[in-house]
């Protein structure tokens, strides 16, 4: 590994201490990077409708069509990630190429699954930490997750351990184009030397952390444009650094769907046609890829549970892969039992559901758990279109086109999407304490001016291609201008 990043010299101390983990990742999970890995495709069930395929380790199986292929390399932390890769691939779809899915997490006999599985176990449990104890998160997890992350020093170790991940492209063919949704699917393409390989970055926050020279880097505002081409505060000592040049960084836009950014002028309007016939709102609640906010989701159904009994409104809760969340919820709030309908391991059931409630007034509490991992994801995507208020924390999902409501965040890097997202006007300022969430979400239920202006401003926002993030991500993909 080269001395420097973009020009910018790392010291040897750096250098020596990355050298030092990496022997030690060596150590504790081998070193496989010339080993023989053969690789096959299936289809994803949950995403037949964007027409994705999984590459999987195996011997024998569908291989990949390398004229229509784009891979997407992704990982599952959380499930910011793995949202946008489902962005990225509904994107590659509607331009008539074949996404395939290539999640480094999924190989776990391999290197990069059993590096990655380690690592995502340390990130989950400072998340959960950080919703449960204000010390640990104000002294420590905002700490590591801004002024840790932010460095150059950190991307160096990260290089350094993505090295270790290059073993599963061996047989991938080296000029297929490759959209990397995580950095260690993009620093890794690179060392595998993957010829054309675009990182997209999920933060609206400038990270040294998401640095992977020699990718085409893209970003979803024009704030995080400035600070990334500048490299701006990633020197520890706030030194003046060497830019990114411009042809490795683009703004392009939100990562969205296909199918929502399609359909926004419809979904507008049906939140428009309820807000007039004064019908049930609805509220979509989408626990994140940690399980971090049962108490918040809690707070909020005991809130509303007078307008639930009264028929008054619609709640959709998606608690992902996360059983034991309901499960608690459930113990802690027997009372919302009778005003349940569950839809547990049943993705046909729960996709028909959305398509029988288009033009129906709801009331009640519906409850979506998945234990595979595409249905946990892609449930939300699906009842963003039939949701009229969205209450997230401000992650990946911060830069959805569908009224938000945003809580408090889980690591300090995810305050600027909340920024974002009220300066475009989609969405609310972030909510750091329970008692402004509960207000905003009485101004919502109880007046129609916020929700007016949401859908006013999504609109506006789409005429001016802010929500095209996923299609020039293709685009710069494949070579297109």
């Amino acid at each position: 590994m080269k001395d420097n990043i973009f020009g910018n010299k790392i010291s040897k101390r750096v250098i020596k201490k990355a050298e030092k983990k990496q022997k030690s990742y060596i150590k504790k999970f081998s070193d496989d990077r010339k080993h023989n890995y053969l690789l096959a495709s299936e289809d994803i069930e949950v995403l037949k409708g964007i027409n994705t395929k999984n590459i999987i380790l195996s011997k024998s199986g569908e291989g990949i069509d390398k004229e229509k292929a784009v891979i997407i390399g992704n990982i599952r932390m959380g499930f910011g990630h793995y949202r946008i890769a489902m962005a990225i691939a509904s994107a590659v779809n509607s331009m008539g190429y074949t996404p395939y899915w290539f999640d480094l997490a999924s190989f776990k006999e391999a290197n990069c699954g059993k590096i990655i599985n380690h690592l995502n176990d340390l990130y989950s449990l400072g998340s959960r930490l950080s919703q449960k104890y204000k010390l640990f998160n104000k002294f420590y997890w905002e700490k590591i997750t801004t002024d840790g992350f932010k460095s150059l020093d950190y991307n160096y170790a990260d290089q350094s351990i993505s090295q270790l991940m290059t073993g599963v492209y061996n047989h991938i063919d080296k000029s297929i184009p490759y959209i990397a949704t995580h950095v260690w699917n993009a620093q890794s393409a690179v060392h595998a030397k993957m010829k054309r390989v675009i990182n997209v970055i999920p933060d609206n926050f400038s990270l040294g952390l998401h640095l992977a020279e020699g990718t085409i880097h893209t970003v979803q505002s024009p704030s995080a444009y400035m600070a990334y081409r500048t490299l701006l505060n990633m020197d520890k000592q706030q030194n003046r650094l060497k830019e990114i040049p411009a042809k490795d960084i683009a703004f392009t836009g939100h990562y969205i769907d296909h199918e929502i950014v399609s359909n926004l002028e419809e979904d507008c309007e049906k939140r428009r046609a309820r807000l007039r016939n004064k019908e049930n709102k609805r509220i979509l609640i989408s626990i994140g890829g940690a399980g971090a906010q049962q108490e918040l989701t809690e707070n909020i159904i005991r809130h509303l549970i007078k307008e639930i009994k009264n028929e008054k409104v619609a709640l959709f809760i998606n608690v992902g892969d996360h059983k034991k969340v309901w499960e608690n919820i459930e113990k802690n709030i027997p009372e919302i039992s009778p005003y349940t309908f569950k839809f547990f391991d049943d993705w046909d059931r729960t996709k028909t559901f959305t398509e029988d409630i288009r033009n129906k007034n709801l009331s009640g509490i519906y409850a979506f758990y998945n234990e595979d991992i595409f249905s946990a994801v892609y449930t939300s995507n699906i009842f963003m279109r039939e949701t009229d208020i969205f209450i997230t924390k401000p992650s990946e999902l911060a830069f959805y086109p569908v009224p938000k409501l945003m809580v408090q965040r889980v690591g300090g890097h995810e305050a600027w999407g909340a920024i974002r997202a009220s300066e475009l006007g989609d969405g609310t300022i972030e909510c750091e304490k329970i008692e402004h969430t509960l207000q905003f979400l009485d101004l919502m239920l109880k007046e129609d001016d916020l929700l007016e202006m949401m859908c006013n401003l999504i609109l506006k926002n789409k005429e001016q291609g802010i929500y095209n993030g996923a299609y020039e991500v293709v685009k710069l993909a494949l070579g297109i201008k």
